[in-house]
């Protein structure tokens, strides 16, 4: 992948696509595609068909997916399966039938079994029931693997996969409604700052552990693997530690610079008890994280303040 190679970052206004774009601008990659939703919907297949016949992009990266947390997932498990599926089937054979030479294909962590060893290899995929709480989007994205997969052992399409654990950075959504739990709780404790309020509200027990990646992280190891990793298995992107969601609320209250208390909604669920990724494998081709997570909280707590509807 060259500096003039042509480069399209599918879902560019996305966390992830964004980070994308901003990393390969910064680098120097003057060849760069993008379309927004309204001017390219990837789940209409003939549009897709016709958007790669066109452009012909030598390098793909699929970032464009439907994403939320678990309130998202649980309300709209139809909308979840059926988009994410059309979005990588459509965006995968197009890149392969136009004659693109690479597509990175970007998972998500929840593919692996609800009650995975931890931390979590790449070889546990598909050996145990998933998380039902977001079981949807974690099968359309198993799928987007094994797809990426297919096309290799058929054709020779030189298409990886990266498996990213939770990600949080500027361009995050910060809706209560559809947001993941870092975005969600840096508003919940911003909003209870600015408002004087005693206590924020945390759903479920505060016990469940995860992993959390700066999506200026992702980005740097999804170019690096796009210059470097050429081989059918998947790899598992993360930064090898993890923490309490209490820990993390607690981290958060500081960072926002919240007084008030903490308190638990135990009528709320938890989802999966712990999620850590296995990252020896990427550590291994020679990548590692760079940024921690109270420096990266600082930095999204920054960029969210900036936004023009926050006060």
């Amino acid at each position: 992948m060259t500096k003039e190679s042509k480069i399209f970052v599918a879902g560019h206004r996305g966390l992830v696509g964004s980070a994308i774009l901003r990393r390969l601008e910064a680098d120097g990659f003057v060849n760069l595609v993008t379309r927004t939703r309204d001017e390219l919907d990837l789940r209409d297949q003939t549009a897709v068909s016709r958007f790669f016949e066109k452009e012909r992009p030598e390098y793909v990266f699929l970032a464009a997916a439907k994403v939320g947390g678990i309130l998202a997932n649980s309300t709209y498990p139809a909308d979840f399966i059926r988009d994410n599926l059309q979005i990588q089937t459509n965006v995968i054979d197009a890149a392969y039938r136009s004659g693109s030479k690479k597509l990175l294909f970007l998972g998500s962590s929840c593919i692996y079994p609800k009650h995975a060893p931890q931390p979590m290899k790449e070889e546990y995929l598909l050996t145990g029931p998933l998380e039902p709480t977001n079981e949807w989007y974690a099968i359309a994205k198993i799928a987007g693997i094994k797809m990426a997969q297919a096309y290799r052992r058929q054709y020779g399409f030189n298409a990886i996969s990266l498996m990213p654990t939770n990600l949080y950075g500027p361009g995050d959504n910060f809706d209560l409604e559809t947001s993941h739990v870092i975005p969600a709780l840096i508003r919940k404790f911003h909003e209870a700052k600015v408002e004087g309020k005693p206590h924020v509200v945390i759903w479920g027990t505060g016990k469940p552990r995860r992993e959390f990646l700066h999506v200026d992280d992702l980005a740097d190891a999804a170019v690096f693997l796009m210059q470097k990793y050429e081989e059918e298995e998947f790899v598992n992107v993360g930064i090898g530690k993890d923490v309490s969601i209490y820990e993390l609320a607690k981290l958060i209250r500081e960072v926002v610079g919240y007084e008030g208390q903490i308190r638990f909604d135990l009528s709320k669920p938890d989802g999966t008890p712990r999620k850590l990724l296995d990252v020896s494998r990427l550590n291994a081709l020679g990548w590692r994280a760079k940024i921690s997570l109270r420096d990266g909280l600082r930095k999204t707590y920054q960029w969210y303040i900036r936004q023009d509807d926050v006060r």
